[in-house]
């Protein structure tokens, strides 16, 4: 690891993007996060597809507490240069550099959106199916009743 006080490019990051050595940018600072890997609660592909761009984006999207963003603090590596953010990590903050790690988990990560809104609405519709048959139910045996 470097000095606290070490300012890193971008090119110093991106060597360090595989699961025995993982950096991630967040906030303009470095982490290395390779010995986390394991006990990340997202999985250490979370990680590993927060290489090779800045992941601050990614990192406040998913809303992590002040006890993860705390805990980050003993990964610190040093400060990041903005500046050396090639321009396609710039226009597009989750393009990846290493597509290939992440073009695998991205079907998977899609799939698992998708089915996270598709499942609720699945109940909803289920739970309204079954009430309008219990209403229309019982309205039909009133009926028979007379």
């Amino acid at each position: 690891m470097g000095s606290k006080s070490e300012t890193l490019t971008f090119e110093d990051v991106a060597k360090h993007n595989h699961k025995n050595d993982c950096w991630i940018i967040v906030n303009k600072k470095v982490y290395d996060v390779t010995p986390f890997l394991d006990d990340h609660p997202g999985g250490d592909e979370a990680l590993l597809s927060a290489t090779g761009k800045d992941a601050t984006t990614d990192f406040e999207d998913v809303g992590h507490s002040d006890s993860a963003t705390e805990m980050m603090e003993k990964y610190y590596v040093g400060e990041f240069d903005a500046n050396t953010l090639p321009v396609e990590a710039r226009n597009n903050p989750t393009a990846p550099i290493q597509a290939s790690t992440i073009n695998s988990n991205q079907s998977s990560g899609v799939l698992l959106k998708f089915l996270q809104y598709l499942v609720p609405l699945l109940i909803l519709g289920v739970a309204f199916a079954l009430q309008y048959y219990g209403k229309r139910s019982k309205s039909n045996e009133s009926a028979m009743d007379r």
